[in-house]
């Protein structure tokens, strides 16, 4: 097991590597003088020279890339033209927004595809099998940024259910203490998310292991517990009312791409659990006399869970990407919109950076999916 994670991390790092190069070479291949946008209109051509060679410009596009792989492995990722400084410290103020963002959005995403699925399958042929269908395609096929703005008019404008745009209300975050900041907030807000799922899993793990027969009682009773002890950290916690705050401001993003995404997990999930069904073992199961709904939910629904969650992790990137087209609907100030505004000002330090978070998020939740596939298949082992 070790060998196989020591593996694909290694193929990970070349796969970021090549990633980067192509990335960057894309980059300085696009026509147009970078230095005509960040300096006065008055300079001379000897000046517009000096911009350059500051900023590095002069030399070879190779000789450029390796340094920037060298300064990136030293945590340094230069200064951004646009901002005028570090893109570490802008990653550090951004990603979390972005990450809490594309984490809530994804477990809503396969959670609400994976569960419709199953119904889809174990109600085959009724009406409410059609209905979800058809809603599912639409969803499937629909314009995300037309969506997106369909949701902001109607939630937002119309009934003014939740904010027009940003993270947050500046009027509730006024007068704090100068260390209670956003990130703070978003940090203990991953950490409590992070926690929870990873006691699920745990205790999921344990339970069908060592107490097969009672795993469902087991797992419920824990979850509650669970989300009783999370939910009274927070109590506890004097400034809980600006989580409230985030929280509200993150409702309609994460609707909007749980909208427009379920459905892929959705009809995956239907199908495989179709196919499922007709398997020898589930006729055995409900000759022994087994509930309907132990042979759904433990049998079924199990075996045909991998290919969905395949098919899930290999569609990461595009809710990245449709991350990306919603914060800048909705305003969210984070990675997705700071890219947006970098490559409207050829900002290449910025994109480059935003690019490698991208490119990191994306390539570690795969490797987390390969190890996630012994737990969820016991039949997979990796050498």
């Amino acid at each position: 097991m070790w060998k196989y994670i020591l593996r694909r991390t290694a193929q990970v790092i070349i796969t970021l590597l090549i990633y980067l190069f192509i990335t960057y070479f894309l980059l300085d291949a696009q026509p147009g003088d970078m230095t005509l946008q960040y300096m006065n209109p008055r300079f001379t051509e000897t000046q517009r020279q000096a911009l350059a060679v500051r900023l590095g410009l002069d030399r070879p596009v190779t000789e450029r890339f390796i340094m920037w792989i060298g300064n990136m492995l030293r945590g340094e990722l230069g200064d951004s033209f646009s901002e005028s400084k570090p893109v570490i410290d802008i990653i550090k103020e951004r990603a979390p927004r972005t990450i809490f963002l594309f984490l809530t959005a994804a477990l809503t995403t396969f959670g609400v595809g994976y569960y419709l699925g199953r119904l889809l399958a174990w109600q085959r042929g009724t009406k409410t099998e059609y209905v979800i269908t058809i809603f599912g395609a639409v969803m499937y096929s629909i314009f995300l940024p037309w969506f997106a703005l369909l949701m902001v008019l109607i939630f937002s404008y119309h009934f003014k259910w939740f904010p027009l745009g940003k993270f947050l209300d500046p009027l509730v975050w006024r007068g704090l203490p100068k260390e209670m900041n956003a990130n703070l907030i978003f940090n203990r807000l991953m950490l409590t998310v992070m926690l929870v799922v990873l006691a699920l899993v745990v205790v999921t793990i344990l339970a069908r292991k060592y107490a097969p027969n009672r795993a469902g009682q087991v797992i419920s009773g824990v979850t509650f517990v669970v989300l009783v002890l999370a939910l009274l950290a927070w109590i506890t916690f004097p400034y809980r009312y600006l989580a409230g705050d985030i929280l509200r401001h993150l409702v309609l993003p994460v609707l909007t791409l749980t909208l427009v995404n379920f459905s892929g997990t959705m009809l995956l999930t239907r199908t495989t659990m179709l196919e499922t069904l007709r398997e020898d073992y589930i006729m055995a199961a409900r000759a022994k006399g087994l509930p309907e709904r132990m042979v759904r939910d433990k049998h079924a629904a199990r075996n045909a869970m991998l290919p969905v969650f395949s098919n899930f992790i290999i569609g990461l990137p595009f809710i990245v990407a449709g991350g990306i087209i919603t914060e800048t609907v909705f305003s969210w100030p984070g990675m997705g919109l700071t890219l947006l505004q970098a490559a409207t000002t050829s900002d290449i330090p910025l994109i480059m950076g935003t690019w490698l978070f991208i490119g990191l998020l994306s390539l570690t939740a795969h490797l987390v999916a390969d190890i996630a596939y012994v737990f969820i298949d016991p039949r997979i082992r990796y050498t």
